[in-house]
């Protein structure tokens, strides 16, 4: 059997590199890891890159998706290749669910007009997050340098992504584990608990982490994706 790939999938508002701290503590040669950079331009063109990714792989396959990209590997993760799943501060919708769906469901507790939409040339538009106001919102745990960083490097969203419907649900029929921050005002941490307990995952609540708790407790998201990975993939080694 090959090793076993992580693949860790960045959500809307990051980029790969929110990843490094995870990566650090996870390349100690038992694994493949990549950090793959959606495009961000809507669920199914998303999962179609992400399958793109894997299509070159040999699997086993362990998917790990923040936020948004939650629904990404909610959808990819049928794949005969993925072994397992971990979400981070994660949507988890079902089949025919958007995020907009969810969010009515347990509305987020950021408060505010932080979104900033910018019209396309195709007619379409796309979301970031105002630097001014993304620490506090995102990322309230992370150092000042390095949020500021963040609030420059980030990618923005298809706004039409929040209500673009998943069309499977891997987490019916694939392990999955969570952790999220207890602090998350982009996702209500009660979505969190009502989305992991319906799937049946392995949850981990990180007391007052930010949204961004794979940047601010990167120890506990790496354990937390070794667990995972040890306990469906023969050859792990935990």
């Amino acid at each position: 059997m090959s090793k076993p790939t992580i693949i860790l999938v960045h959500g809307a508002f990051g980029d790969a590199s929110s990843w490094r701290g995870v990566f650090d503590l996870l390349d100690g040669g038992q694994y493949t890891l990549l950090a793959a950079a959606l495009p961000l331009r809507g669920v199914a063109s998303d999962v179609a890159y992400l399958e793109a990714v894997m299509g070159q792989l040999d699997g086993p396959v362990v998917l790990v998706g923040h936020s948004y990209s939650g629904c990404v590997i909610t959808v990819a993760g049928v794949s005969d290749k993925v072994a397992a799943l971990v979400y981070v501060n994660a949507f988890m919708p079902d089949v025919g669910e958007s995020i907009a769906d969810l969010q009515a469901r347990f509305p987020s507790l950021a408060m505010g007009n932080f979104l900033q939409p910018r019209p396309l040339p195709d007619g379409s538009v796309e979301l970031s997050v105002d630097p001014d106001l993304f620490q506090n919102i995102f990322c309230a745990d992370v150092p000042d340098d390095v949020a500021a960083f963040m609030s420059h490097a980030q990618r923005p969203l298809a706004a039409s992504a929040f209500e673009e419907p998943a069309s499977a649900a891997a987490w019916k029929t694939k392990p999955s584990w969570g952790v999220f921050g207890t602090g998350d005002q982009p996702i209500a941490p009660e979505l969190h608990r009502f989305s992991l307990d319906r799937a049946g995952s392995t949850v981990t609540e990180v007391e007052g982490a930010s949204h961004f708790a794979h940047v601010s407790k990167p120890k506990v998201v790496a354990g937390v994706i070794r667990d995972a990975v040890a306990a469906t993939v023969a050859n792990a080694v935990a």
